[in-house]
């Protein structure tokens, strides 16, 4: 069982995330939309986005005070309202992002050995933990900036 309710993860689909996280990913990996688009879906397809979501719902939570999670999850259905898909804004690089970029690069598939090895270490994963943290504030915002 997940740590969030299951709204959340349908109203934050993957192609949602992809697009909050998108113009971030292509400007620190200087691609092009399509092809970052194409790469965060494909690190996002399995264990990183459940991780995200998880993170974002208890980045969520601890920035409320008034709102129940009911209350919550609707702000982020009227956030999304008629532009789900609406691209996010571009992050500043900081090494929390860093980390999460290198994590999606190795879920993608597209990350060397050696950045396997280093984000495998003590280090690599306290570093790991501290992005997907700084990633899901992040994402809790453009989540839930709206009306």
């Amino acid at each position: 069982m997940s740590a969030f309710p299951p709204r959340l993860a349908h109203l934050a689909t993957r192609a949602v995330v992809v697009a909050k996280l998108g113009p971030t990913y292509a400007e620190a990996h200087r691609l092009d939309a399509e092809e970052s688009a194409q790469r965060l879906s494909t690190a996002l397809s399995g264990r990183l986005l459940t991780a995200l979501l998880e993170a974002t719902w208890t980045q969520m939570l601890g920035k409320t005070k008034r709102l129940t999670e009911d209350g919550l999850l609707e702000k982020v259905a009227a956030t999304l309202g008629d532009r789900p898909q609406r691209p996010g804004k571009v992050a500043p690089a900081t090494p929390g992002w860093s980390a999460f970029l290198v994590m999606v690069d190795l879920e993608a598939g597209t990350a060397s050995d050696a950045a396997r090895r280093v984000m495998e270490s003590d280090e690599g994963r306290k570093r790991a933990a501290a992005g997907l943290a700084e990633v899901a504030g992040f994402l809790a915002t453009e989540l839930t900036r709206g009306k």
